[in-house]
């Protein structure tokens, strides 16, 4: 086994090791949510966790962790007698983002189950880490039915698995932590809720930090064993506190005060639900231990709201999580200061681990402390300090040639959002699980049976039972149970919803840009994306105007990106439609390749109007109309469904919109249409294929 860089000899991230260091002290504060660009040492922090835990006791031979002086009544392995136990570290255990069902809560041998009447558990990854850490890496990548499971176990400390009417029960209860790049999409908001505290951490724009973080990392890599003895003694001093703390935690007193205190704050950040009073009043009684302290302070409330609220104020995915600390303070400080005890004598080191404590490599590596993140540092513009998103990512607006020699007019601020209908994909896909087409899954209905491919994980009973009793007689069955052989088993086929990916594709010419009506566009295109996110979509983003078509965001599951991209989305220039449409058709061809399973939807927001080529080639005499006809055609023929949003506003109507769906085989809805409350424009599948090519004097009356 490798060794795992010290926790105390990571640079900075104050708010990071104080937050997994008060679940260390307390787990039923609830787990830890780090949030943060790449390379911030998220997954080093997390993995060095472990490491500061106490030794717990276990019963020898026990698969499911039981504590020798309490053991589980209902442990599958038992039952145990009290007695005496074997110590061993306290397990840090990691869930992969690919992990099937039964690697998460385990899995059942249906066989013998139903052969011999017997309960053959193999244990998953809750029963591996009862008692210790359960890290997802990624956990806004993972599937949401495998989310649930998890959080379901951490919320009841106990994980069931059921299955054709055998149940088993182990306990779960650990410390969950979960990393995520917000880049890379968002956590549904009432699983951002089931975590206890949120961390935002982000790389140090401080060239001194970043030269020690480089200078330990490299040291580490150099001799991770001579690495860690170096910083032995930091660490024995943590754990030692840590557990002190444990000690001390149920002498903690959560006075009148501090609960007033923590309600107040959480009904004047109008936080929904109860949650959260209950995770700050745990957080603030582990700040007051972990400080040495036998009473919560008002700093310990402060400190905990700044821990435990921010994820839980986002209304919707294009809402930045944080906190108004001026806020904060003036609710808290309509209380009275409650008489202080006397400070305790510091159990370790207290510096906050950055600067100059006499650790090794110049830094004493020490317990962060409670308050104080990040110190503002002199000459830091909004772009580079802490807390301001970083502009060189993903989502920062970036130079385009699309309107060159175009009059280019300021991005508007988009309408807002409303709901939108539903948008699908006809047929029966078997794409990533979501929630907005037809698909073959692992979880919903049960449409029929077939054989198992691999390992058994859902058996259909009566398709098994069929297929085993014709060979009763032949196999010399004697009693009452069927005997059942490997061949006999039969995987139920379950159909539920698939994600897709909507790419949008948007008119930001000079046709579109009246404020109003580009508002409203906006305003329509933020609806649908908001509806990507709830549906669990990827989602990508095509402009075009001027000269030709830009890939503004490539096919991402990070809504609030594509949100950004489109509210600075500037409009002026020609309309060179056929660029748009081949670009979409590229973008597109690419992303089968990347990912085949993955239905597209595309969604074209315009007017309808085509000006200009902005597209090489083509025959002598094409109009720019013939172009994007001819190229709407080429999206049809490859049968990728489609929708139009059609623009087109004011007494006199072209109908040009209705031109192109029909040469795109896709419905045309307007932007009123668009509304889940309008009684007209119903849009619930996308046609894809077109049966019969419309002459354009056909089209044209059909859009009218």
């Amino acid at each position: 086994m490798s060794t795992p860089y010290p926790f105390t000899a990571v640079v900075g991230q104050t708010d990071l090791r104080l937050a997994l260091l008060l679940n260390a002290v307390s787990p039923a504060v609830g787990g830890v949510l780090v949030r943060g660009e790449k390379g911030t040492a998220k997954s080093t922090a997390v993995r060095a966790l472990s490491a500061l835990l106490p030794q717990v006791d276990v019963v020898p031979g026990c698969r499911f962790s039981c504590a020798p002086a309490a053991p589980d009544p209902a442990c599958p392995d038992g039952p145990h007698e009290p007695g005496a136990g074997a110590a061993r570290p306290a397990r840090m255990v990691e869930l992969p983002v690919g992990a099937s069902e039964d690697r998460l809560v385990g899995a059942l041998d249906i066989e013998r189950a139903l052969a011999e009447g017997v309960k053959a558990f193999e244990p998953g990854l809750l029963a591996d880490a009862h008692r210790g850490i359960l890290y997802v890496d990624e956990v806004n990548l993972l599937h949401d039915h495998l989310i649930d499971l998890l959080l379901d176990a951490a919320a009841m400390g106990a994980s069931y698995v059921e299955r054709e009417g055998v149940s088993v029960r182990h306990a779960a209860r650990f410390l969950l932590v979960g990393t995520m790049n917000p880049e890379e999409g968002e956590l549904r908001p009432q699983l951002l809720d089931r975590f206890g505290l949120t961390v935002e951490v982000a790389a140090s724009r401080e060239p001194a930090q970043r030269v020690e973080v480089v200078r330990r990392r490299l040291a580490y890599e150099d001799g991770p064993e001579a690495f860690a003895i170096r910083w032995a003694d930091e660490e024995h001093e943590v754990r030692a506190r840590v557990v002190a703390a444990r000690a001390l935690l149920p002498q903690v007193s959560l006075g009148d005060t501090a609960l007033l205190q923590i309600a107040a704050t959480c009904a004047g950040f109008e936080v929904d639900g109860m949650r959260a009073d209950i995770v700050m009043a745990r957080t603030a009684t582990a700040l007051a231990a972990w400080a040495g302290r036998t009473s919560v302070r008002k700093e310990d409330v402060r400190q905990a709201a700044l821990l435990a609220l921010p994820h839980r104020r986002r209304r919707n995915p294009f809402d930045a999580p944080g906190l108004d600390e001026e806020m904060l303070d003036r609710i808290l400080d309509g209380f009275p200061d409650e008489e202080p005890e006397p400070d305790p004598e510091p159990q370790g080191p207290d510096d906050g681990g950055d600067g100059d404590g006499g650790g090794p490599d110049g830094d004493g590596g020490g317990v962060p402390p409670q308050h104080d993140g990040p110190p503002a540092r002199e000459g830091d513009s909004p772009e580079t300090a802490p807390d301001a998103p970083d502009t060189t990512r993903e989502d920062a607006p970036q130079p385009s040639a699309q309107g060159s020699g175009a009059a280019e007019q300021a991005p508007v601020a988009a309408a807002e959002p409303f709901r939108t209908k539903v948008l699908s994909v006809p047929g029966l896909g078997e794409g990533a699980a979501g929630r907005r087409s037809r698909a073959r899954t692992a979880h919903g209905r049960t449409t029929g049976s077939q054989r198992p491919r691999g390992h058994l994980t859902k058996l259909h009973l009566a398709a098994t039972v069929h297929a085993a009793a014709p060979h009763q007689k032949a196999r010399g069955r004697a009693g009452r149970g069927l005997v059942i052989r490997k061949d006999d088993l039969r995987q139920a086929t379950r159909e539920g919803r698939e994600g897709n990916l909507v790419l949008f594709v948007v008119d930001a010419s000079g046709s579109m840009a009246a404020r109003q009506r580009m508002s409203a566009v906006k305003g329509a295109v933020m609806s649908l994306l908001l509806d990507a996110y709830q549906r669990r979509d990827k989602v990508g983003l095509i402009t075009f105007r001027g000269s030709g078509a830009e890939l503004a965001l490539p096919p991402t599951s990070s809504v609030d990106a594509a949100a950004a991209r489109l509210e600075r989305l500037p409009t002026g220039g020609r309309t060179p439609l056929a660029a748009g449409l081949l670009k979409a058709h590229e973008v597109l061809r690419v992303e089968r390749l990347r990912d085949p399973s993955r239905r597209p939807l595309l969604v074209v927001v315009t007017d309808g109007r085509a000006t200009s080529a902005g597209v090489p080639g083509g025959r002598p005499g094409d109009t720019p109309r013939e172009l994007s006809g001819r190229s709407a055609r080429l999206l049809a023929s490859e049968g990728i469904a489609s929708v139009v949003v059609d623009c087109e506003s004011g007494p006199v109507r072209l109908g040009l919109a209705g031109v192109l769906a029909a040469d795109l085989g896709a419905p045309a809805v307007t932007l009123d249409g668009l509304r889940a409350d309008s009684l007209a424009g119903l849009v619930k599948n996308v046609r894809t294929a077109v049966t019969r090519t419309a002459s354009p004097d056909s089209a044209s009356r059909r859009a009218a």
